[in-house]
């Protein structure tokens, strides 16, 4: 056979591949059965926090994104869809609001414990963030901030990725992957050998201006999506008390802040002591988490520069569960935080300081975020100001109010229900019974 023949026949088996490959393609879309536009009816819908609830509403979902919210109890006919193309909830029963927000939580960890034991691996990391991951969409909470992950920030960010893929259910995820942190500071292993630390080495562990660009530049590298940085030490910690001096120097604070905001990325400071959060706060960050010793003139700043209160109450359960098994000389600090932290949010919140909800779960268990709804009632919130904080707020916090927090047409389709009515009883929030995201049902009950 001569060339030219052999390449017309390449030629011919190509075309031949082809037309099988296309007819196979046309076959195959064709059997794939058409998404259904989703017609649920809800009873009582809140579907703009802190505007009145209302009786006896039909929402359409397709392709992910709320279509139309109606008054009645409308069917496909009425709304112009054919009877086969729709697939109807049945909500008439329950109070249905929009999926709730957590801005601070920890996916990769059980436990408070596991945060001081760099023993895991990032395998044991993943499959722990998938299980928690699930517990937290089942919860009602259908996005989610992940504040640290350890040392090891790839896992959370794997987690993140396929969450969106929607290859493991999960609340749509921001991560901050591993926390900028000073040596021996928050996010720092300690009170073990040089030698066997470095095996632990986080790539957010940052002393002076340079290394602490690099540390912000090290986990946009990587992906991340927000930076959290440790401005005092941990509750339990020696540098986590109140009158302790901020983790960072001054000078590394703000380099940390302006790198972030570089990059176009918020920067988050968790902090307990006053000085702490105070230095924070000057240094330009977005957002506090705990913020438990915070006064006067942290609150003029609040104001001043718009940042951000995540106060993490829930943590009181926490505090309270463990105040007897602490070292002895830690208990006063215990209850020094149980006295102030509290009243201080409360202080903050009259005095108009802007809120966003963080269940610092993970630290409490995960699938028990509601909680901090149920504490922020505690402290003087109406039921009504707290939902709308874990979603309308929240999602301004999180640059994400044009796609979450309120059920409205072109909204995602992040839906929950409960049996109750939360704006009477918020720990209603506590027992969701129905949880969809962009547009997927994930629980029914």
């Amino acid at each position: 056979m001569n060339r030219y023949a052999a390449s017309l026949i390449t030629v011919f088996c190509s075309l031949c591949l082809q037309t099988v490959t296309a007819v196979f393609a046309e076959d195959a879309a064709s059997d794939k059965p058409a998404e259904k536009t989703i017609i649920i009816h809800a009873g009582t819908l809140l579907s703009v926090p802190a505007t009145a609830a209302k009786s006896a509403q039909t929402i359409t979902v397709s392709s992910g994104r709320i279509v139309l919210v109606r008054e009645g109890y409308l069917s496909a006919a009425q709304l112009g869809i054919n009877d086969d193309a729709a697939a109807v909830v049945d909500l008439k029963d329950k109070f249905v609001l929009p999926g709730l927000i957590d801005a601070h939580v920890h996916l990769m960890v059980e436990n408070a414990e596991q945060f001081r034991q760099p023993l895991l691996s990032g395998e044991e990391q993943l499959i722990t963030g998938i299980v928690n991951a699930r517990v937290t969409l089942e919860a009602g909470f259908t996005t989610a901030a992940d504040l640290d992950a350890g040392p090891n920030s790839w896992p959370v960010i794997v987690l993140r990725d396929a969450i969106e893929k929607g290859r493991v259910p999960g609340p749509r995820l921001l991560v901050a992957g591993s926390s900028v942190s000073p040596t021996g500071g928050h996010g720092d292993f300690t009170n073990r050998k040089d030698q066997v630390l470095e095996h632990f080495n986080s790539g957010g562990i940052c002393d002076g201006v340079a290394e602490c660009r690099r540390a912000v530049r090290r986990q946009f590298r990587q992906g991340a999506d927000l930076i959290k940085l440790h401005a005092t030490g941990g509750g339990n910690e020696r540098t986590g008390g109140k009158h302790h001096a901020p983790s960072f120097m001054q000078d590394e604070l703000e380099a940390i802040v302006t790198t972030a905001h570089s990059l176009e990325l918020k920067a988050t400071a968790h902090a307990h002591s006053t000085a702490g959060i105070n230095a924070a706060l000057k240094a330009g960050v977005d957002s506090i988490q705990h913020g438990s010793f915070l006064d006067d003139e942290s609150i003029q700043l609040f104001r001043e520069t718009g940042a951000w209160l995540v106060p993490t109450l829930a943590v009181q359960d926490m505090i309270a569960d463990r105040i007897d098994k602490v070292p002895v000389k830690l208990r006063p600090r215990f209850k020094l935080y149980q006295d102030e932290h509290p009243a201080n949010a409360a202080r903050a919140y009259k005095a108009g300081v802007k809120f966003a909800l963080g269940s610092d779960a993970g630290v409490i268990p995960h699938g028990k975020n509601a909680g901090e709804l149920e504490w922020m009632v505690k402290i003087g919130i109406r039921e009504a100001e707290a939902i709308r904080i874990a979603t309308v707020d929240t999602a301004e916090h999180l640059g994400m109010s044009d796609q979450i927090g309120r059920l409205e047409p072109g909204m995602l389709a992040d839906i929950i229900a409960v049996s109750g009515d939360p704006l009477q009883d918020i720990t209603e929030l506590q027992s969701v019974r129905f949880v969809m995201k962009g547009g997927v049902i994930y629980k029914n009950e």
